[in-house]
């Protein structure tokens, strides 16, 4: 098995000679994490802090991650190369990421982690430097799922899709009372986020829903911002390079736009028949009506379609419909926001990409049964889509199909938020006599 590597030879010699004792430690991992991390990256090395970029190398081939590196032209400093499933991942994050800790720790540096969101990554790079009894900077924390309240709908606690209206489905999202907490779901991300948590020092909520969260669970409010997203930067800059993308001269039907977007990769989608054939079921509804339709192929749907006995299937659907884009992730994230700039609505499962689309203004459409974006519902432009059945999730979507409601809702995600991020990093090291973790003393005496 490969073990890390480092960008220098000299790596640990070269942090050491830094005068700096912090050393802010940006990990990465999936595209999610380089995406919004990258700008936190940047605007640490504009401020004239010692940072280190360190790749754990879950995503690891060009289009998903590679390309993306060389785009924002950032190269990791080191790589944990970790591979395997999902309980030899995080042991190996743990372990390898550890040991570097350690050693910088040896050599008298405070390090500082900084995770993002909900990733494996983040769950095991905080508890790595929580065993050298350093706190980490959770970027994008306190995103917890809430779930639509269904008896407060109907008193059977369904929905009888045939006979609802969605602008009331929206209007009933939209209400912060019709929703509960306790979902599990994102699996395993919601347990990545909580966990993440309990070693964080400073909370970067991107929401105010975000920081009542934190709050409730008990988490210090003077260690809690509300920033935005720095997904939010990363947004607004690559649509600043929609010019160079060469996606529509590979896609020519994108370039009109007027097409939905499907992205489906949850393992609650993909590992559930029933769930994957609703949503498969609607996109080829509206492929055979002759909506246009891209469908990224992601690992775990391409995992879907051959579990399920459909890849031949959807393969030919490709070949036979023009108005069917069937497509590999692409490497370069200017590419996505390009297409996304022309698109009437996007159907996902992702997280971010509820995020993304409320940047843009696109109308959004979530396939599961809860959201842990679910402000970006209660804002009115995004709407839940139950994976149960195909009726529902297609009539979901024609009603959000360049709905101009929905697009026009106001921006949830903040602007410049890379820098209030690092704003709320230095205050706190500042007001924490230069360390992230508080003793016993410093909260008692904050109460």
């Amino acid at each position: 098995m490969q073990e890390i590597t480092f960008r220098s030879p000299s790596f640990f010699d070269d942090i050491a000679s830094k005068k700096d004792v912090h050393v802010h430690l940006i990990l990465i991992a999936t595209k999610p994490d380089i995406i919004k991390q990258v700008p936190l990256y940047r605007e640490l090395q504009k401020r004239g802090h010692l940072v280190v970029l360190g790749h754990t190398g879950q995503h690891y081939d060009e289009n998903l991650s590679g390309g993306m590196l060389k785009e924002f032209s950032v190269t990791p400093d080191f790589n944990l190369n970790v591979r395997g499933i999902m309980h030899e991942v995080v042991s190996q994050i743990i372990g390898r990421l550890g040991d570097i800790i350690g050693q910088l720790a040896g050599r008298g540096k405070i390090v500082i982690p900084y995770v993002h969101g909900d990733t494996t990554t983040a769950m095991a790079a905080s508890n790595a430097g929580f065993c050298h009894r350093f706190a980490s900077v959770h970027v994008e924390a306190g995103i917890r799922t809430l779930t639509p309240d269904l008896g407060k709908w109907s008193k059977e606690a369904i929905i009888d899709w045939k006979s609802v209206d969605i602008a009331e489905w929206r209007e009933f999202l939209m209400n912060r009372e019709n929703w509960v907490r306790g979902g599990l779901e994102p699996y395993p991300e919601q347990f990545n986020t909580r966990c993440s948590e309990a070693a964080t020092g400073v909370h970067l909520a991107p929401v105010e829903l975000d920081r009542q969260f934190l709050i409730a669970e008990g988490f210090p409010e003077d260690r809690i911002f509300v920033v935005g997203n720095s997904v939010a930067d990363a947004t607004r800059e690559a649509m600043e390079r929609i010019g160079d993308s060469t996606v529509f001269d590979r896609h020519p039907q994108l370039a009109k736009g007027n097409f939905v977007r499907f992205c489906i990769h949850r393992r609650e989608n993909c590992l559930s028949e029933e769930r994957f054939l609703a949503i498969y079921g609607a996109m080829k509804s509206l492929i055979e009506e002759g909506r246009t339709v891209l469908l990224i192929n992601m690992l775990q749907t391409k995992a879907a379609f051959e579990r399920f006995g459909l890849t031949a299937e959807v393969q030919k659907l490709a070949k036979t419909h023009k108005n069917f884009v069937f497509s590999d992730v692409w490497p370069e994230y200017v590419d996505v926001i390009a297409a996304m700039s022309k698109a009437a609505v996007c159907a996902t499962d992702s997280g971010s990409m509820q995020e993304e689309m409320n940047v843009m203004g696109v109308p959004c459409v979530t396939l599961r049964y809860g959201s842990d974006r679910s402000e970006s519902a209660i804002n009115g432009g995004n709407l839940l889509a139950g994976p149960e059945d195909s009726f529902s999730i297609k009539k979901i979507i024609e009603f959000a199909w360049d709905n101009k409601e929905m697009r026009n809702v106001p921006k949830l995600y903040g602007e410049n938020v890379s820098s209030k991020c690092i704003d709320a990093v230095e205050r706190v090291l500042e007001l924490g006599k230069q360390k992230v973790f508080r003793t016993d003393k410093e909260w008692l005496s904050s109460r």
